[in-house]
């Protein structure tokens, strides 16, 4: 079942392929690539940072996961990707003993890379409520995260980091932001994906897109994009156009007009007030790192 959850590293892009931020592409670098790939200058008080957290906005999860497997492909380690919820999945019965058997073959297939999604769910603070079989998985996986070897590294990613149990944030040493898209970022974002004669959109149009689309995750920008590029599509019937028979050239080139109509379709799915909330924990307990 662990063996499953291994990505192999050679179809991955590199950290400067990904649209990301540069504070969590530095974090990657420092404590994945340098380790891995010069042990000889680590010793004594230079020692590597094995804990990670990327935390950001719903939508960024994509950023997270691709962000950890690029600096796991570039330092040559195995990458485990990994559901929190598979951890506490009855499926795999005795939670702790998966948990132990999952940082043994990380060990034995070292150097890895260890991504946990959504690590709140399983090593959030301690309720009341909490029932025995995920204190004592949330305590066995504390432990762990404690004895973390040189082998390998943890990237945990969450939305909720306020939720995470104190002890685990202690462990996770560096804490990086991964924010929704900023105007620089969206700009980008429309350049590389609006390209080819049928989908060009001058610069005047797309100023205005990223200015309209303020609080759209990654994802929810590329879902725009396709459902501005079905309105050429849908409105063939209008035209008294039949699209089994319509040729590809009669199909009109898209048009601000199109994304603006898609505005009404895909919305952000967070509020301003949601991702202020995540900016002010970034600022209590957040790390930028340090060339």
């Amino acid at each position: 079942m662990i063996n499953s959850m291994i990505v192999d590293h050679g179809s991955s892009p590199k950290l400067e392929d990904i649209d990301g931020p540069k504070t969590a592409k530095e974090a990657l670098h420092r404590m994945v690539i340098i380790p891995f790939k010069r042990r000889d200058l680590f010793g004594g008080i230079r020692k590597q940072t094995k804990g990670l957290l990327l935390f950001g906005p719903p939508g960024t999860e994509t950023t997270m996961a691709m962000l950890a497997k690029a600096a796991a492909s570039e330092s040559e380690a195995t990458f485990f990707h990994v559901s929190a919820s598979s951890l506490t999945s009855e499926l795999y019965g005795e939670g702790p003993k998966f948990v132990r058997t999952l940082f043994e073959v990380a060990l034995f297939r070292s150097p890895s890379v260890i991504f946990i999604d959504e690590i709140d769910s399983f090593l959030s603070a301690s309720l009341a409520s909490e029932n025995e079989a995920i204190r004592v998985l949330k305590t066995q996986s504390i432990i762990i995260c404690y004895a973390i070897l040189f082998s390998y590294a943890i990237a945990g990613a969450t939305n909720k980091p306020q939720d995470l149990d104190a002890g685990v944030l202690r462990r996770l040493e560096s804490r990086i932001y991964i924010p929704l898209p900023d105007a620089d970022s969206r700009t980008l974002f429309f350049k590389k994906r609006l390209i080819g004669p049928e989908f060009y959109l001058p610069d005047s149009d797309i100023d205005k897109l990223v200015k309209e689309t303020r609080g759209y995750s990654g994802n929810e920008l590329d879902y725009l994009c396709t459902e501005a590029s079905m309105k050429p599509i849908t409105e063939l019937r209008k035209l008294g156009k039949d699209w089994r028979t319509v040729l590809k050239n009669e199909v009109r080139g898209l048009k601000y007009e199109d994304f603006q109509l898609a505005m009404h379709v895909i919305r952000p799915s967070l509020g301003e007030r949601d991702w202020e909330e995540l900016e002010q924990w970034n600022r209590k307990f957040g790390c930028t790192p340090t060339n």
